[in-house]
């Protein structure tokens, strides 16, 4: 099976979209507008979305997904998030203001979204061979992470994070990883802004890194747009010695 990029931008703009990761062709992590890139009949093919944390860019693709699969699919989406995200989106965005609760449509016995709530700790099989294990991170809202387990390797997702214990006793606890998708949002410039916003800068994560015993490729992902140039150049200093790539969208990995 593989991992599609289909968004990893910390925003929007020309070529640029936000956080979404396709498994095989059934699965989403994250729902922010890199779902735009799926056909109306590659999103037919979903049948469950995981998610990191509530934050638009990871979410708002699941409000037009929903609006675009109503009548379209004879199963519900399974949503799963823990379950302070699902109550976020539950109250804020699908509440008959902002948007249609999809969980109520096209009626209740039979709603386009089935929510699942999920605690950090949580193993899931998939099909494919695929397990999934989600775990607790540091950011400014509830929030997961999420390693996947297959058939060609383990790949391990931090979603939006900062320094924190559980990032590293969850990704040691792995019997292998071979791939750390790991987010860098600002630049060393903006290092205060960092740690308000609970984000990485390359300096911190270079830091940060001496708590990992595995030794992956790091596929580095979420940098704000403007940002991009910089933060490559502070990579090159801040991850020397580390092998390590700049995500951009349609990469493949095999799982």
């Amino acid at each position: 099976m593989q991992m599609t990029v289909l968004g990893c931008s910390g925003g929007i703009g020309p070529g640029l979209r936000t956080t979404s990761l396709l498994l095989g062709d059934a699965i989403l992590i994250d729902a922010g507008t890199g779902v735009g890139e799926l056909s109306l009949a590659e999103q037919r093919c979903l049948r469950q979305v995981f998610l990191t944390h509530a934050h638009l860019d990871h979410v708002c693709g699941l409000a037009f997904l929903a609006d675009n699969l109503l009548d379209e699919i004879e199963a519900p989406l399974t949503v799963s998030a823990r379950p302070e995200v699902i109550e976020t989106l539950r109250t804020h965005l699908f509440n008959w203001q902002l948007w249609p609760d999809f969980a109520a449509l096209p009626n209740a016995e039979q709603p386009l979204i089935r929510w699942q709530p999920m605690a950090p700790g949580t193993v899931i099989e998939l099909d494919g061979g695929l397990r999934l294990h989600s775990f607790s991170v540091l950011h400014t809202v509830p929030a997961v992470g999420y390693a996947i387990e297959g058939p060609a390797g383990v790949i391990a997702f931090s979603g939006d994070t900062t320094d924190c214990p559980e990032l590293w006793a969850a990704l040691n606890a792995l019997p292998r990883l071979d791939r750390l998708i790991i987010e860098i949002a600002f630049a060393d410039e903006e290092a205060a802004l960092g740690v308000v916003s609970r984000h990485f800068t390359p300096a911190r994560l270079g830091n940060a890194l001496s708590g990992l015993r595995h030794r992956p490729e790091l596929l580095l992902t979420h940098h704000k747009p403007g940002e991009e140039a910089r933060i490559e150049a502070q990579c090159a200093t801040a991850l020397a010695g580390w092998c390590y790539q700049h995500l951009r969208r349609g990469m493949r990995f095999a799982l």
